[in-house]
């Protein structure tokens, strides 16, 4: 019996109000039939749409990920030329158009096998950050000054300031296009994505309650956590869930409710920004595509 092979891209994109540039990226993707979006999560607040792509890998380990990595590169030249930074604004914080990809084994893939495939996709781009240290993704945005709003209030805008980047990408050049900015790639195993709405206006407070809640900050160990403007009246908690087998979204929901009590807030329910990876799975074989 074949084994299942699937990987996941997940293509995280700084723009969500133009209709356009969106229909010109999804429109990029359906020229590789054996690639296919899952799903896609809009946020016209965020301004930033996140697309799930998934693919069949041939086992062999000299392969490529062949339509996966086709289709992602398609869907990020068709972002860079539809879209300019310089004209973005948001209330989440990107580092460039095409702001992450991360890949994700699926069923009886391994790790190795799509960050083969991602370093191959970096290649092509020429824009990776992937650090040659071995750094998280939070560090080296941390670095690059992710985390600090740009603009009025808690916005994001525009481009990089600086033309010239304080870490030395793996792959493509050592300087930014304020229009264009960079790509942060990488592979990692499954994480979920969870956000929390708080209903208030104080941001020190929702901040510290996402500090709290996050690893790093000795709350719940594998979580990490920033708070975010979400509209006038709201503040989310937007989480990480590094491994959600062990500490998922029910129990980072509690947490952040008994937090938010003790300042007296109040919590909405969260929500998944993504389909578990059962539901990735099921959804992509009833399209009618095979592993093996």
């Amino acid at each position: 019996m074949l084994k299942l092979m699937l990987a996941c891209c997940k293509v995280y994109i700084s723009e969500s109000r133009n209709r356009a540039a969106l229909e010109s990226i999804e429109r990029a993707a359906t020229l590789f039939p054996g690639a296919a979006i899952i799903n896609k999560f809009e946020d016209e607040t965020y301004n930033r749409v996140g697309y799930t792509v998934v693919s069949k890998l041939d086992p062999k380990p000299s392969s490529d990920a062949c339509s996966l990595k086709s289709a992602v590169f398609a869907m990020v030249k068709a972002a860079l030329e539809a879209i300019d930074l310089e004209l973005h604004c948001g209330s989440h914080p990107r580092l460039g158009v095409v702001d992450h990809i991360c890949l994700h084994p699926l069923a009886s893939t391994s790790l190795d096998q799509v960050a083969g495939s991602a370093q191959s996709l970096a290649a092509d781009i020429g824009s990776n950050l992937q650090d040659e240290e071995g750094r998280s993704l939070d560090a080296m945005r941390r670095e690059l000054g992710y985390f600090k709003p740009n603009f009025s209030g808690n916005q994001w805008a525009g481009g990089p300031k600086s033309k010239f980047l304080p870490l030395k990408p793996d792959k493509g050049p050592a300087h930014a296009v304020q229009a264009k900015g960079v790509v942060v790639i990488g592979a990692t195993r499954w994480v979920d994505n969870y956000n929390i709405p708080i209903f208030s206006t104080d941001f020190a407070t929702v901040r510290q309650i996402a500090k709290r809640v996050s690893g790093r900050g000795g709350g719940l160990p594998s979580v990490q956590s920033m708070a975010l403007a979400h509209g006038e009246s709201v503040i989310e908690v937007a989480c990480n869930l590094l491994d959600p087998n062990r500490v998922g979204g029910e129990l980072v929901q509690l947490e952040v409710e008994r937090l938010a009590g003790e300042e007296g807030l109040v919590v909405g329910k969260g929500y998944y920004t993504d389909l578990s990876q059962e539901k990735i799975i099921e959804r992509y074989l009833k399209l009618g595509y095979q592993g093996g």
